[in-house]
């Protein structure tokens, strides 16, 4: 498995990598069999200590892990114990899924757009309908089953995820409603 460990203004000694590296590879490598790599990322905010990783695996499935504490190893610590908790949780799923899906889930590209806010618009018309683009970047759409994308949303920790039905050759979305379960939008 591959490390990328890197920190945010902060520097990153030898006997942290070597304590991430080992905690980590030792918590992939008892829940998922194949990871590819691993990209953990020191940040400081305000008095706290910052720790997101993420974990890519073989499927093509990606598992995330945020932690905040007052040093450094504690929120190293933190990560690690949701990320066994997350790898734990799916390890089954994962298992089965692993058994169906003989390559890697293949990716497609699409243009994201980050759209302005109204906040700064005033009670009055605005001069255009036309919204104004703040960023333009090149994202990725997976072709998974609904189960597997709804575990990958679930792993991520995002609110929504945009997919295509590997059944059905059509965009699908999967999202987590505010009663706790889980919508999924099959145009």
């Amino acid at each position: 498995m591959r490390y990328q460990i890197s920190g945010k203004q902060i520097d990153i000694g030898a006997a942290l990598q070597t304590h991430v590296q080992t905690e980590l590879g030792e918590v992939v490598g008892k829940y998922a069999q194949r990871p590819t790599d691993a990209n953990v990322v020191f940040s400081r905010s305000a008095h706290e200590y910052v720790c997101e990783t993420t974990v890519h695996l073989s499927t093509g499935l990606t598992a995330q892990a945020k932690a905040h504490a007052t040093e450094i190893y504690a929120a190293f610590e933190g990560c690690c114990d949701k990320m066994e908790t997350q790898l734990r949780r799916y390890k089954r799923r994962l298992k089965d899924h692993h058994k169906d899906r003989s390559e890697p889930v293949e990716l497609f590209g699409a243009s994201s757009y980050i759209l302005a806010s109204d906040e700064s618009a005033t009670a009055d018309e605005p001069d255009t309908l036309q919204p104004m683009i703040v960023a333009e970047m090149e994202t990725k759409i997976p072709s998974l089953s609904v189960g597997e994308a709804v575990m990958q949303m679930e792993l991520a920790g995002a609110p929504v995820l945009v997919f295509r039905n590997e059944n059905k050759d059509g965009l699908n979305v999967v999202y987590r409603r505010e009663d706790g379960n889980i919508g999924w939008i099959d145009p």
